[in-house]
């Protein structure tokens, strides 16, 4: 197995810890969401630098290990797909391919819809398009309610509060709780996330992408409806309780080339959950696509 390495680098006027393996200029870059951080993607990682590819996970901007700016502006949509841009030409990728889960999706897909630069493939797991989450949750009732902590964030400190108390022991719940399988989970794996979770500012600037980004994310069918060109595979946890499975019927209109991957009985931390599953069938479409090295 292709060993984990961690290193800093300055990209965007942020300060960035990652984790990488491998050592190719061929880059696919990971992005975690909440309350998550680089170590979600220690399955994947040695996985795809098998295949030759560098793989690359940066706690992302607010989150673990990264630089914190303060400021609800600074967690705006433009400024996380600016970093990524930023993060591709500071590592010297030759080829790209970009991988989000969750808020990491969700910055994906605006990435690539903003053409921040030029993709060899995308991969989104348990992310709709911002285009085709603004549209369902404006006519889902049930979306709307397995959304409620998107509108329970938007209010002051309250949330900040609820998810440090008792040693940010919510944080732990969010990963546990949804799947039941904490075996997917280990007890150092959480004590990292609750970590993450007390550190001084970041619930702040971690709730803030969903504070920043409210009226985005409600716009986003006209700002963000520009197809993406790229080879794009969807995967899908079925399972999951905060986005619904039929966000995997909406997402069409904005992607040219898709390919989706739904896993049954599988929750919103699918790469997680199913590492074994999810690197095999990325691994597949990476064949299938000719982007192995």
């Amino acid at each position: 197995m292709t060993d984990i390495r961690t290193r800093q680098v300055e990209a965007n006027g942020i300060t960035f810890t990652i984790d990488e393996a491998g050592d190719s200029d061929d880059v696919m870059l990971f992005l975690h969401g909440f309350p998550e951080s680089r170590r979600s993607w220690r399955r994947q990682l040695p996985f795809v630098a098998g295949r030759g590819w560098r793989a690359v996970a940066p706690d992302m901007r607010g989150y673990g290990d990264t630089s914190r700016p303060r400021g609800l502006g600074a967690y705006r949509l433009d400024n996380l797909t600016a970093d990524v841009g930023a993060l591709f030409d500071v590592l010297g990728a030759r080829r790209r391919i970009l991988v989000g889960h969750d808020w990491g999706g969700i910055v994906a897909w605006a990435s690539a819809a903003q053409r921040v630069r030029p993709l060899d493939g995308l991969v989104i797991m348990n992310a709709p398009h911002p285009a085709a989450y603004s549209r369902l949750i404006r006519r889902s009732p049930r979306q709307m309610l397995r959304s409620w902590y998107v509108l329970f964030f938007q209010l002051p400190w309250l949330p900040e509060m609820a998810t440090r108390a008792a040693n940010a022991r919510a944080v732990e719940r969010a990963f546990v709780g949804p799947s039941g399988k904490s075996d997917a989970f280990s007890e150092e794996d959480l004590t990292v996330y609750r970590a993450n979770a007390l550190r001084p500012g970041a619930m702040t600037a971690m709730i803030n992408y969903y504070r920043a980004n409210v009226a985005a994310l409600g716009a986003a069918d006209r700002t963000l409806s520009r197809p993406i060109e790229a080879p794009t595979l969807l995967i899908w946890g079925e399972a999951d309780p905060y986005l619904g499975a039929d966000l995997t019927e909406l997402n069409g209109p904005y992607v040219s080339d898709l390919s989706i991957q739904r896993l049954p009985g599988v929750s919103h931390w699918v790469q997680q959950e199913a590492a074994g599953e999810v690197n095999r069938r990325l691994g597949e479409w990476m064949a299938l696509k000719h982007l192995t090295a």
